[in-house]
C-alpha cells in the first residue's frame, strides 16, 4: 500500500510564497515522474509543472518564472516553490506522481489529497 501526502498550502498575501510538498509513504521502492496539477474555483484540473525522474522540468506559462519543481529521491518527495503568487493562483494543489512499490516491477501514478492555495490581493 503507498500514498501521497500533500502539505504546505495555506493563506498568503499576494506576492508571497509556499512551498508544497508531495511525499510518497508505504511500501515505496522508488519514485518516478512528478507533476502539479491545480484547480482553481470554477475551473477544470490544469497541468502547472512537471519533473522527470532524471530532473528534467517543465512549466506551463503561468507558472514560469515563478515556480519551481523539484525532488528528493531519498525522501521520496517532489516540491513545489511558488514564489511571487497572485491572487490567480487560488487553487487546491494536487500532486500526481508515479510510483514503484516494493510488491510490483512497475510504476503506477497516485493522486495526492490536495491542498487548498488562498491568495489574498
Amino acid at each position: 500500500q503507498v500514498q501521497l501526502v500533500e502539505s504546505g498550502g495555506g493563506l498568503v498575501q499576494a506576492g508571497g510564497s509556499l512551498r508544497l510538498s508531495c511525499a510518497a509513504s508505504g511500501s515505496v521502492f522508488s519514485i518516478g515522474g512528478g507533476n502539479w496539477y491545480r484547480q482553481g474555483p470554477g475551473k477544470e484540473r490544469e497541468l502547472v509543472a512537471n519533473i522527470n525522474s532524471d530532473g528534467t522540468t517543465t512549466y506551463t506559462n503561468s507558472a514560469k518564472g515563478r515556480f519551481i519543481i523539484s525532488r528528493d529521491n531519498a525522501k521520496n518527495t517532489v516540491f513545489l516553490q511558488m514564489n511571487s503568487l497572485k491572487p490567480e493562483d487560488t487553487a487546491v494543489y494536487y500532486c500526481f506522481v508515479g510510483i514503484k512499490s516494493t510488491m510490483t516491477s512497475s510504476f503506477v501514478a497516485y493522486w495526492g489529497q490536495g491542498t487548498q492555495v488562498t491568495v489574498s490581493s
